[in-house]
């Protein structure tokens, strides 16, 4: 009697089993949902505008030559946060700050140039999107007049490697002035790191040099403005082939 009653529990224990659809070797496994993680957008600056003078700072109680500066842009799209690159552009030395809102208070120098662009980052992937680069000048106390900005090299780009038959190159550059007082620009060019050979001063942003192949130049912008106000560039490059 006692085997015929643990016969029946067995079999009723299976048929459960079946029931519930447990220990089957032909069910399909599911593969977990991955959710899709997309791409950041670029955002658009705001504020500071691109080469204007910054007049809406708050001066430092404590050190009066800085000033707190509320940088702006628009929320892009797909993103959890931002880096803000703030570059110098007298000592050319990079700031970043981080938010997770499209504005950022930052304390800068017065009476100084910036360059400014945002990175939107997401989460879940390493992908990152660059806005434009604006810049603009921090306002001191007592400018009337601001140095232009520095000069940005446009041709040949810099750290490429030109391929030319010809004996001269045209310098191309650009820059921008507050006061919109522009004179002239004197170049610097040569095949030393610390170039000191003038090719003269122009009115024009362009101006042609001589070259030979295998060698790479070095030259930098000197940009002038009527006051006698003057900005020196970066120092650019270029190999010919």
């Amino acid at each position: 009697m006692r085997i015929l009653k643990y016969t029946y529990y067995i079999i009723l224990v299976n048929l459960l089993l079946i029931s519930c659809g447990g220990g089957s070797d032909n069910d399909t496994p599911v593969d977990p949902i991955v959710p899709v993680v997309l791409d950041p957008d670029a955002a658009s600056l705001i504020f500071p505008e691109d080469n204007t003078e910054c007049n809406e700072g708050v001066v430092s109680t404590s050190d009066e030559t800085k000033s707190t500066v509320t940088f702006e842009w628009s929320a892009a799209e797909n993103t959890d946060s931002y880096e803000i690159k703030l570059k110098n552009l007298d000592t050319g030395s990079v700031t970043t700050a981080v938010s997770n809102t499209n504005e950022k208070d930052i304390s800068i120098n017065r009476g100084t140039p910036y360059e400014w662009y945002v990175i939107s980052l997401a989460n879940g992937t390493s992908t990152s999107a660059t806005s434009d680069t604006w810049s603009f000048y921090n306002q001191g106390p007592g400018v009337e007049n601001y140095a232009p900005f520095p000069a940005i090299a446009i041709s040949p780009q810099r750290g490429s490697t030109v391929s030319s038959s010809s004996t001269t190159i045209i310098l191309e550059w650009t820059t921008s002035d507050v006061d919109d007082d522009i004179v002239s620009y004197e170049v610097l060019f040569d095949t030393s790191e610390t170039p000191t050979v003038s090719l003269g001063e122009t009115t024009e942003s362009t101006i042609e040099a001589t070259i030979a192949s295998g060698n790479t130049y070095y030259w930098k912008v000197i940009t002038k403005d009527s006051f006698d106000n003057s900005s020196i560039s970066e120092l650019f490059e270029f190999r010919i082939e």
